[in-house]
């Protein structure tokens, strides 16, 4: 898959709507389409790399620091009672978009999460409202 290809290089170039929650020089987050929990968002590098494996150190180190702020975000503003920061390397490691990225998925005590997880397309609005209180 080219760049031009890339879904998320979509997103980061705003050919692709999303709900945007926080970026800076290096890296872009957004609301995950397929959530599996209440403020689920996903961070990736403005610079297209397809792995964790081909991702530039420098990259790699801002979106460690931005999924760490949105853990923070999702702790403090959803009262999430812990943070799963999840990243998948290959398909068979479940990579399905091969832009590297990584999951910040608030977790909460009655959640019913339990990998291997099977998502569903959430509702835009609660994506939405999410998105919100992320930002």
């Amino acid at each position: 898959m080219s760049e031009t290809d890339c879904l998320f290089c979509k997103i980061i170039a705003g050919e692709v709507p999303s709900q945007r929650v926080d970026e800076d020089e290096r890296t872009v987050s957004f609301m995950d389409i397929n959530p599996w929990t209440r403020g689920h968002a996903l961070v990736v590098p403005r610079a297209h790399s397809k792995d964790l494996r081909e991702i530039d150190p420098e990259d790699l180190m801002a979106v460690v620091l931005a999924a760490q702020r949105l853990a923070r975000r999702a702790v403090d503003r959803f009262d999430a009672a812990g943070v799963n920061l999840l990243n998948s390397c290959g398909a068979a490691a479940w990579q399905t978009v091969f832009h590297f990225h990584v999951h910040v998925i608030p977790r909460y005590a009655d959640d019913p999460l339990r990998l291997p997880a099977s998502p569903k397309r959430g509702d835009p609005d609660e994506i939405a409202a999410a998105a919100g209180l992320l930002r």
